[in-house]
C-alpha cells in the first residue's frame, strides 16, 4: 500500500494537484528552503510510517531531499476530500 500511495503523491506533485497550508510556507521561508526543494523532497523521498489517527484522513510523512540533494527534508502531508494533495509541514532535518 504505501508504495502505490507515494506513487499517487509523487504524481499529485508533478501534476500540480496540490496545495500547500500557510503553515508549510511559513516553516519554508524559517528553514531557507523554496517550494522547489519540497517538490524535489517529495518526489525523490521515501514515505515513512503512516499516520491514521486524524479524523480528516491519512497523513504521509515524507523524508527526502532538496533540490542540491544537500539538505535532507521532512514533508507531511495528507489527501483532501478532492484528492488534491494537502502539504500540511515541512521542515529542514539538521543532524
Amino acid at each position: 500500500m504505501s508504495r502505490r500511495m507515494l506513487r499517487q503523491i509523487r504524481e499529485a506533485i508533478r501534476t500540480g494537484n496540490y496545495d500547500i497550508t500557510h503553515h508549510a510556507i511559513d516553516e519554508m521561508v524559517e528553514d531557507g528552503l523554496c517550494i522547489s526543494d519540497i517538490e524535489q523532497a517529495i518526489l525523490n523521498g521515501d514515505l515513512s510510517n503512516i499516520e491514521e489517527d486524524d479524523r480528516r484522513g491519512a497523513k504521509y510523512p515524507i523524508i527526502g531531499f532538496s533540490e542540491d540533494a544537500g539538505t535532507p527534508i521532512g514533508v507531511v502531508g495528507r489527501f483532501k476530500e478532492t484528492q488534491v494533495f494537502l502539504i500540511i509541514t515541512v521542515y529542514a532535518i539538521i543532524e
